[in-house]
């Protein structure tokens, strides 16, 4: 089956996955399947829960309510910490190892070491194999940390905010250095960023948290399609009458005109101007409005048998 079928593996599943801590439920009731083979962009504001997601997924958080798997298996388990690799904000590396010792540290503590594909990210960065951890720049302390999670071949690739502290060149860099891998192993990349246009040029897959729980999720080209950016006359407050019957992801007056994201519900009325929207104008629509019911796409739901087992 394609995309939108249930016979694709799924890299994580969520069931009613949830997380409390002393000040409230940072995740709750959240369910969704990544598909196999994706670049999946993980978006939500700070304090939405997409660190304890990621920790639930890699086994650093244990959850409250529900469960989560990997490639069917439990975080933790053998299966799946032989199929994932998990990279930081803080990038941790023993600043006091060379390049060449962190590479032989992975090489000695992974099975699966590929010595080529870690060796050839290092190398293309012009990063000296003899230097040490801590002389290198930010770039090159990033790329090292790459070098060692894709050099563990893993199935699964789960980045929290890895780029965040770099400026725009590096990042662009090493974001062609992740695509590329990605496809050339096949690897399911789960990134998270506040960068939203390095999202739409890298990722074909979105989840979206908001309000504890999953708001938008689906092929990044499904989800574009199921929304409409309008242009119209401003009528009065509220919602504009020839909107009711859709669902209005946000609405935004500015002097005598309104724009407002929608998803359409049949034809639409009025003498409105109808634009595709870009990634970024609907992460941000959402963002801004976070009870705004869920778009769900058949390939990120939940297959009810397996849920119901």
């Amino acid at each position: 089956m394609g995309h939108g079928g249930f016979a694709e593996e799924s890299a994580i599943e969520a069931h009613g996955l949830g997380k409390r801590y002393r000040r409230g439920w940072a995740l709750k009731d959240c369910s969704f399947r990544l598909p196999a083979g994706r670049v999946c962009g993980l978006v939500g504001a700070n304090g939405a829960g997409k660190t304890t997601l990621m920790g639930m997924a890699v086994n650093l958080l244990k959850p409250t309510t529900g469960t989560v798997r990997v490639f069917g298996a439990a975080p933790g388990s053998t299966e799946a910490n032989r199929r994932t690799a998990f990279l930081a904000q803080e990038k941790p590396l023993f600043r006091r190892f060379t390049v060449a010792e962190i590479l032989r540290v992975g090489r000695e503590l992974n099975p699966r070491w590929d010595q080529k594909t870690a060796e050839e990210i290092v190398r293309s960065g012009d990063v000296p194999f003899t230097a040490r951890i801590s002389t290198l720049s930010g770039g090159q302390r990033t790329r090292v940390a790459f070098a060692l999670a894709f050099g563990r071949r893993p199935d699964l690739l789960v980045l929290d905010e890895p780029m965040s502290d770099l400026d725009p060149l590096v990042r662009h860099e090493l974001m062609s250095v992740l695509t590329a891998e990605a496809a050339e192993h096949g690897t399911t990349v789960l990134i998270s960023s506040h960068l939203l246009a390095d999202l739409e040029d890298i990722c074909d897959y979105l989840i979206v948290i908001a309000s504890g729980g999953v708001r938008l999720a689906g092929e990044v080209d499904a989800l574009l399609a199921a929304h409409t950016l309008l242009t119209g006359a401003r009528t009065g407050a509220g919602v504009h009458q020839d909107l009711a019957r859709h669902t209005v992801v946000e609405s935004r007056a500015s002097g005598p005109q309104v724009t407002a994201l929608v998803r359409p519900d049949g034809p639409l009325v009025g003498t409105w101007q109808a634009d595709t929207p870009t990634l970024e104008e609907v992460l941000l629509a959402y963002l801004r409005s976070p009870d705004t019911p869920p778009l769900i796409s058949p390939s990120a739901r939940i297959d009810p048998n397996t849920a119901a087992a």
